[in-house]
């Protein structure tokens, strides 16, 4: 039974942070749709600008940073971590698992600072 439990844990907490996050994003454009209902019911005039959906600004470089992040921090884990696969080789060997984001961010990264690049000289 026991067994069971902390897998059980481990994988349905990303889906509970997706659902909380989820419903926080559906509460709050249900909150600005009743603002703009109420403002509409008084008569006030709505400007293109309160009827567009706030946007979020889009950034490569958090994006690569938070990447390169966790794809160190999954070198680090598997590096740190003791014990043996079945096969009686070590799990710090699946070190590069953490390679994958990392070299993912370090392209996000490189995109960001060559359209930052292109911005100056155009």
């Amino acid at each position: 039974m026991d067994y069971f439990l902390i897998p059980l844990v481990v994988m349905s907490a990303p889906v509970l942070i997706i659902l909380i996050v989820l419903r926080y994003s559906y509460q709050r454009t249900q909150a600005r749709y009743d603002t703009l209902l109420q403002l509409a019911d008084k008569g006030v005039d709505l400007t293109p600008e309160l009827l567009r959906e706030p946007g979020v600004a889009y950034s490569e470089r958090r994006r690569a940073l938070v990447l390169m992040g966790g794809g160190l921090g999954l070198i680090a884990m598997f590096l740190t971590l003791p014990g043996q696969l079945d096969n009686g080789l070590g799990i710090s060997r699946l070190w590069g698992i953490g390679l994958l984001p990392l070299m993912t961010g370090l392209g996000y990264l490189a995109s960001w600072w060559l359209n930052r690049r292109g911005d100056t000289r155009g």
